[in-house]
């Protein structure tokens, strides 16, 4: 079994080469289990959680039951920033939950991407963590306006530092650029592996290649014998839309990314971008990029549609289309990287609910709790995840129970086919909102109308 799993992301490979971690299963579930705590999942989500609860209480018995390997779906494959970012923006949670509401979950957010680069540092867990911020680039009139409006609607709520500031000099195109300093870039498969290692440190054990069939009440059925348990969480983010307890729960949409051959000191001069910075724009398709520890981009984006059925392969994790769309926006975005050689190219489904409203929640009376509809932004809100479970677990009031997040319940996605040709049409809409924009020079209508049923 031997580096298997390298192929699934530049990180992974990364790990792999460097000779750093073999990423060989750990033991499977032997048989028939009983402990306090049984994590579905072993990405981020599920290792936060374990990681506050052992910290909290040592004498917890707590087991991850994984498939594959700790950090085999988004927590090792994403594009490795940890931000400040909720799925749903501050406005759309202001709506619902009111104001004060909305500035709590935006202070909460924007601690979490401190509290991942300390845990990090604490925990020796070295994943080229830098805080350098994200810089939103804007390009041409439509969208100067749209970064202008981000910086204003910070300034409104007062929590948010945004600022407008000069566009790198490499940016082509773009003569400006928002500015939001609570990011940070790592590389995701050293932190999620790294947090897997200081769980079992932490008196832990994680089952890897244990497939879980079913789970109920103080129950779960795996290929390997049953574990009965207190408390359930299950933290399978967009993985977890295949069962059919759980299909219409969160919608699995792939993102899609490459990674360039490692460039040059003096092109990077040239392009712009410090290390520690990451990168994105005002299109409606949304791209994402940051400048990795060993001088590559990493660049990734939307594009590949859903499949019916919530249908989950390992093929839908490569489409040459989307990659060579990537490729040439790269180079459009920072010309001096066109004719960069492309090393890696690799995705995966995330979890998007039906209102784009992330969760974490816990229902006493049966002991299961769940987290996740992170749409991409998940990097850092699992660390709010697993203190917020934590804290709800332990029965515990805090400001992390009373953020509007805790036990919010999204509505369940459409059946087929109406799943199927809603979430597609989103798809397209968004990439026809980029072109007439281009073509008309005034914010999109499509992207108007899409705008509501996309968090904002």
């Amino acid at each position: 079994m031997t580096n298997s799993y390298r192929h699934l992301s530049f990180w992974l490979d990364a790990l792999a080469a460097s000779g750093s971690d073999d990423l060989v299963r750990r033991p499977a579930l032997p048989g028939d289990s009983e402990v306090d705590v049984a994590i579905i999942g072993g990405g981020l989500t599920g290792l936060w959680t374990a990681y506050y609860l052992a910290k909290a209480d040592p004498t917890l018995a707590i087991a991850v039951i994984e498939k594959h390997i700790a950090g085999f779906g988004a927590s090792g494959r994403n594009g490795g920033w940890c931000s400040a970012l909720f799925p749903a923006s501050t406005a759309s949670l202001e709506r619902r939950h009111g104001r004060d509401a909305a500035i709590a979950m935006r202070r909460a957010m924007i601690a979490t991407v401190d509290e991942v680069g300390a845990v990090a540092a604490t925990e020796g867990i070295d994943c080229d963590f830098v805080k350098g911020g994200t810089l939103s680039l804007a390009s041409g009139t439509v969208q100067l306006d749209a970064a202008k409006a981000e910086v204003q609607e910070a300034a409104r709520y007062g929590v948010d530092a945004i600022t407008l500031v000069d566009a790198p000099s490499g940016a082509g195109g773009s003569a400006a650029a928002s500015f939001d300093p609570a990011c940070a870039r790592l590389q995701p498969a050293r932190l999620v592996r790294g947090l897997a290692r200081t769980v079992e440190n932490l008196g832990a054990t994680i089952y890897e290649g244990t497939e879980v069939l079913d789970w109920e009440p103080h129950r779960v059925s795996t290929t390997n014998g049953t574990v009965t348990a207190g408390t359930i969480v299950v933290a399978t983010e967009g993985y977890g839309a295949t069962p059919s307890k759980t299909h219409r729960s969160v919608l699995p949409l792939y993102s899609l990314m490459i990674a360039t051959e490692p460039l040059s000191d003096e092109l990077w001069q040239e392009i712009g971008l410090e290390h520690g910075q990451t990168f994105t724009d005002f299109r409606h398709l949304l791209v994402y990029g940051q400048r990795t520890a060993d001088n590559r981009f990493a660049f990734g984006g939307r594009g590949a549609r859903y499949h019916w059925g919530s249908s989950i392969r390992s093929n839908y994790d490569r489409v040459p289309r989307v990659f060579e769309h990537l490729r040439r926006t790269l180079g459009e975005i920072f010309p001096a990287a066109k004719d960069a050689a492309i090393t890696h190219h690799w995705g995966g489904p995330l979890g998007v609910p039906r209102d784009w409203h992330a969760t974490a929640s816990f229902d006493p009376a049966t002991g299961i709790a769940t987290a996740g509809g992170y749409v991409g932004d998940g990097l850092s809100t699992t660390n709010l995840a697993g203190r917020t479970l934590r804290d709800l677990i332990l029965r515990r009031d805090t400001e992390l129970t009373r953020l509007p997040w805790a036990n919010h319940r999204s509505p369940r996605w459409e059946p087929e086919p109406l799943r199927f040709l809603g979430a597609n049409l989103g798809t397209v809409s968004m990439g026809i909102a980029d072109v007439e924009e281009r073509l008309t020079r005034r914010p999109s209508l499509a992207a108007k109308v899409m705008g509501p049923l996309t968090g904002h």
